[in-house]
């Protein structure tokens, strides 16, 4: 997966911002927080409102964020429970900016009905991706499977969007529908991956209720 692969790299792109930022008493949260909140304005107002081009800049460039809340984390003596509920939870909401306001602008100035529900069917498998896993490890199963995981669509759909702002004909018409596909086939990926690894497991006990 290109997110596996990126980090030893990405870590060496952050590395030398990471002290700057603890120094000045910046916290893993409130990147996060900058970067969810950035991501999804930018995705809302100018992707929604078709600058498709600069909009993908913008929501690329605070996605990039992303990479700087856990080396700060771990720079500050390690993350929060607390710290990786909103970063997860950030993740979701700035994913869901993002096809929702491709799906608002296809119903306008985009004016395809079709791209309309693909861009709905992208948020929906990529929500299943992401609970699969958490509801798996939820009760201690391991679900790293996915040939399309989030670093993936990020690129995917951004790219097609980028591409599209510059007069490129198809390229979002072309991502959404690979990603329709590989996001099918990783929520397939990950449902085996679970039974498999749920064969012979019970779940664990529940306390008596009083």
């Amino acid at each position: 997966m290109l997110g596996v692969n990126a980090r030893p790299a990405v870590a060496k792109v952050v590395a030398p911002i990471v002290p700057g930022l603890v120094r000045v008493g910046i916290t893993p949260d409130m990147v996060t927080i900058t970067g969810t909140l950035g991501a999804v304005a930018s995705a809302v107002f100018l992707i929604g409102s078709g600058h498709l081009f600069w909009g993908a800049f913008a929501v690329w460039m605070f996605v990039m964020l992303d990479m700087l809340d856990g080396a700060l984390a771990r720079a500050r003596g390690g993350g929060t429970v607390f710290g990786a509920v909103l970063d997860s939870v950030g993740d979701r909401a700035a994913d869901a900016a993002i096809f929702g306001a491709l799906a608002w602008w296809f119903s306008g100035g985009g004016d395809n009905r079709l791209f309309v529900l693909l861009s709905l069917i992208c948020l929906v498998l990529g929500v299943l991706t992401s609970y699969i896993k958490a509801r798996a490890e939820g009760v201690g199963l391991s679900c790293d499977v996915g040939i399309v995981e989030r670093t993936e669509r990020l690129i995917i759909v951004l790219v097609g969007t980028g591409f599209t702002g510059l007069g490129i004909p198809y390229s979002l018409h072309v991502a959404l529908v690979v990603l329709v596909a590989g996001s099918a086939v990783t929520v397939a990926q990950r449902m085996v991956a679970v039974r498999r690894g749920a064969a012979g497991a019970a779940l664990p006990s529940s306390p008596p209720q009083p």
